[in-house]
């Protein structure tokens, strides 16, 4: 499958099936994750790979849809803002540079017949809790990691022509 081919297959999936993941296809994931490009090659990224049943309930407080923890496994994003680069006029990179790294793991995932769907609607700071962050350490995005239940219908995209301008 080339890359546009995954990019249009991809959905956010809300239903997953109990089965677990397999290391070998999360390694290559996290390994297509690791991989991506970040601003000044800082990499101000980190990711926490969540399996316990425990964590996944506690984290529930942060983000309490049902669905959500259905998936056997849970990827938290976290960017490192300290360490990336910053702009000339002091813009900070490190969350689009962890953006990048989930666009490429849900992308990677795809790739695999696994499924994911990018939540950024969570308490910040019940996630720096449960997961016991570090300072400096923020996140920015989880998603749930699993074999797809149900696999939704394509949404809505607006046309190229209106999100194009040429100069």
């Amino acid at each position: 499958m080339n890359v546009c081919d995954i990019v249009k297959e991809r959905r956010s999936v809300r239903s997953y099936k109990k089965e677990p993941v397999p290391k070998e296809k999360l390694e290559r994931i996290l390994e297509a994750a690791r991989n991506a490009p970040s601003a000044a090659n800082r990499q101000p990224v980190c990711f926490y790979v969540i399996k316990d049943e425990k964590v996944k309930k506690q984290l529930k407080e942060a983000y309490n849809e049902e669905w959500f923890y259905t998936a056997p496994v849970i990827i938290g994003v976290c960017s490192i803002p300290e360490v990336s680069w910053k702009r000339g006029d002091g813009k900070n990179y490190a969350d689009i540079d962890a953006a990048i790294a989930m666009d490429h793991l849900i992308l990677a995932a795809t790739e695999e017949g696994l499924a994911t769907c990018w939540v950024a609607a969570f308490k910040v700071s019940v996630v720096k809790s449960v997961l016991n962050l570090p300072s400096g350490i923020e996140p920015v995005a989880l998603t749930p990691l699993g074999y797809p239940d149900t696999i939704p219908e394509p949404t809505f995209r607006k046309p190229l022509k209106e999100l194009i301008k040429y100069i």
